[in-house]
This record gives structure tokens, C-alpha cells and sequence, in this order.
């Protein structure tokens, strides 16, 4: 059962106890992700991320390493659009040192001129690898061209301009402002004390209150846009308006989304690839966010083959509009989205996470009986009735990535 406490800075405590593990997984979870920054400092919050690990007051970067492998610990961090994550995790005989090793990170990084000098470096380097990433480049162009001149739609780890302009003291005041207790969550999961969760709780009860960063509204405008890249296969993304995070029908949108292209037996994977032979990678995804989201679409395949698959593409969105899904595709998909939210809760770290994540999301840990309850309601009529919401061709956006033709002649294919 998940425990929630509050301490007197606002940060959220959310603990579990799990009797049959030896692990504990303990993450500290910043509610500032990319969307929070201002235009001048895109990519700060991923820079700070980064900064966690260069050495802190009294540890170097060096000590921090050789402590936590001495303790035997997994430790990592990540930032998104709206969060940025630290995460540990080791046996139940050092939680407290766990504990104590990421909030020497978070409340006492030394950002040392030379260190931020030197991880600039590394971050442009980082930015230089998502370029050459087509499936991550299509993303990226399209968010942008979807949620323009709007931070939501800006890249996470920022350009080498902003960076360039991102010095010490500007990671320290932005990180003062934005790592405070009202903004902060831990998550504790799996094998540990009493003694230690007071000595989680001790550590960063000393984080000042502050003042939560207030999300920014965000909102979706058709686009479309290719960038040319010599590369062998073209990388194409159709994204359509979605759901924010706490929709209502946000486990209607999780079935529509496994039906249609997430799963081996989806629409789009049988007819596309499996019948077809048209591409090699296919697949839906839904990507939802505090208050807009998006349903999308992406395939790679050859020049010669982009055509007619988009066309299939249509064809199968048109029957889903038109016909709905079929009783065994409900049943597999509640089986299927079932069964994925049930294994991964026999990870202490993935039922960490979802702790957080809910925590942010609904305000509470909801349950996995609660998530199940939910899916198992969804109907056939659900889907349909959400399908001809969201699936509107004249609300449809389109990146292209490779050799690739105009916007117009993608779009074509559509109308």
C-alpha cells in the first residue's frame, strides 16, 4: 500500500514497502522539466540534470561514483518536458547512504565554472547524436512546428546557443528557484526500515519551501514540415490533436492506441508490414501531457515504398472511423494493456516511478486495481466515439525526415 507524507517544506514523501524484495528504489522527482524555461535559458533544466553528477561542496565527481558503486548502487537521472528525475537503487542495507548520496546532489551541486565549461561540451556532443537520429530528428522538427514559439514545443536538451549562454551562476540562481520543496517528490519502494524512511525524510526536510513553478499552456496548431537528410530510409511522423494527461478517456486513448499500432497484432503492423511488406518499423504512440497531448503515427521505410504505405495508413484510420473495433481486438488489447501494467509493477524502480508519475498526474498513487478497473470499463462504443474525436484528417500534422518530397505532396495522400 502507498503511504503518502507531507513534510512542513511541502515535499511529498510517497513510500511503499515491499516484504518478498531485498532492493529499494528511491527517486527524487523536480516538477521542472524543458516547458518551464524562459527563451533565454532552453536546455537549462537537462544542463542542471547533468551538473548533479560534476561534484557536489564536499564530493568530487570522482567520489560520487566510487560511492555509490561502493554501496553496489544504480544510479541515473533524465529530464522531459515537464519533469526532471534522480534515481537510485540498491539493497536494503544502503538506503540511508543512497539517500544521502543523491541529496548531497540536489541540495548541494558545487557547479563549478570549469566543470559547467567542460559539460557544455558534452551536452552539444549529446545534441550532435539526436541529429543524427532520424526517428528522434521527425519528433523533434514536428514539436516544434506544432507548439510553436511555445517552450512544450522546444528540444529538452536545449541548442548550442542557449547553452552557450548558460554559466555557473545562472544554473545555480535558476536551480535555487526551481528545486524547492513544494516542487519536489520523493519516491521510496521496496525493502527498507522505518529507520529509514525517517532518515529520507530528514534529509530533505532541510529543501526550502519555495513556490511551485506554475505550468505553462500550451497549444496544438496543424503543421507540416521535412527536413532533408542524406540518409537510406526516410523517417515519416502524422501526429494528431490528443489528450492531457488526466483526460478522462486517457485508458479509452491507451486501447484506440494498442489496436491501431502498438502491438505486434495492431492494425497498422499487420497491414503495413506484415501484409504489405512495405516497411520494417511501424507504430502508434500517444504522448500526454499536463494540459495538451498528441495521438501519432511513425514509420521508416524507402523512398520508393513511402507512398503507397501512407496510403494503407489512410485506408486502415478510414475504417477505424468507420467501423470501429471488433470485441476480440477490445478483449486482447485490455489483456495486453493489462498485463504490461501488472509486470512492470514486479520492478521496485518502475513501481517507483509510477508512484511519482501518478502523484503528479492525479494528486494521489492510484492503485493498479483502481488502472485496471478503469481499462476494464472502456467499451467498444468508447473507442469509436474518441476515434472520430481525435483521428480528423484537417487537424493532421506531418514531419518528414530523408529524402524526402514537399509537405504538399505527403499531404495530398490524405485528402
Amino acid at each position: 500500500m502507498v503511504e503518502k507524507i507531507i513534510l512542513d517544506n511541502g515535499v511529498r514523501v510517497l513510500h511503499e514497502k515491499l516484504e518478498h524484495v531485498r532492493s529499494c528504489a528511491l527517486g527524487v522527482w523536480v516538477e521542472n522539466g524543458s516547458c518551464h524555461e524562459p527563451d533565454g535559458l532552453a536546455g537549462i533544466s537537462h544542463y542542471i540534470e547533468h551538473m548533479m553528477f560534476k561534484g557536489t561542496e564536499s564530493r568530487t565527481a570522482a567520489d560520487l561514483a566510487k560511492d555509490f558503486d561502493a554501496i553496489g548502487g544504480q544510479v541515473n537521472a533524465f529530464t522531459t518536458k515537464e519533469h526532471t528525475c534522480y534515481y537510485a537503487r540498491t539493497l536494503d542495507t544502503h538506503v540511508q547512504k543512497a539517500a544521502e548520496l543523491l541529496c548531497d546532489m540536489v541540495l548541494h551541486s558545487a557547479f563549478r565554472p570549469e566543470d559547467v565549461d567542460l559539460e557544455r561540451g558534452v551536452i552539444v556532443e549529446e545534441i550532435g547524436m539526436y541529429e543524427d537520429t532520424p526517428e528522434d530528428l521527425v519528433s523533434e522538427i514536428l514539436s516544434a512546428a506544432v507548439y510553436p514559439s511555445q517552450a512544450l514545443g522546444r528540444p529538452i536538451l536545449g541548442t548550442p546557443g542557449t547553452l552557450q549562454h548558460i554559466d555557473s551562476q545562472a544554473l545555480k540562481d535558476y536551480c535555487s528557484k526551481q528545486y524547492v520543496g513544494r516542487n519536489t517528490i520523493i519516491s521510496l519502494c521496496g525493502s527498507f526500515s522505518d529507520a529509514d524512511l525517517q532518515a529520507v525524510c530528514d534529509a530533505f526536510s532541510v529543501l526550502p519551501a519555495g513556490e511551485p513553478a506554475p505550468m505553462p499552456k500550451a497549444s496544438y496548431r496543424k503543421a507540416a514540415v521535412v527536413k532533408k537528410k542524406d540518409i537510406e530510409q526516410n523517417h515519416l511522423l502524422l501526429v494528431f490533436p490528443g489528450l492531457h494527461a488526466n483526460h478522462p478517456d486517457r485508458y479509452v486513448l491507451a486501447a484506440l492506441n494498442n489496436i491501431l499500432g502498438s502491438g505486434m497484432s495492431s492494425r497498422l503492423f499487420q497491414r503495413v508490414r506484415e501484409q504489405s511488406g512495405l516497411c520494417y518499423s511501424i507504430y502508434s504512440f500517444t504522448s500526454l501531457y499536463q494540459n495538451t497531448g498528441v495521438l501519432g503515427i511513425y514509420v521508416a521505410l524507402g523512398r520508393e515504398t513511402q507512398d503507397a504505405a501512407l496510403r494503407l495508413i489512410r485506408e486502415e484510420l478510414e475504417k477505424f472511423l468507420s467501423n470501429g473495433v471488433t470485441e476480440e481486438e477490445l478483449s486482447r488489447t485490455k489483456e495486453q494493456l493489462k498485463t504490461t501494467l501488472l509486470m512492470s509493477l514486479e520492478s521496485t524502480n518502475s513501481r517507483m516511478s509510477s508512484m511519482a508519475r501518478n502523484e503528479m498526474i492525479f494528486g494521489h498513487a492510484q492503485s493498479p486495481e483502481e488502472a485496471v478497473e478503469k481499462l476494464e470499463k472502456v467499451t467498444i462504443g468508447d473507442i469509436h466515439r474518441l476515434a472520430k474525436d481525435l483521428l480528423d484528417f484537417e487537424q493532421m500534422s506531418f514531419s518528414a525526415v530523408g529524402n524526402v518530397s514537399q509537405p504538399e505532396e505527403y499531404l495530398a495522400l490524405f485528402r
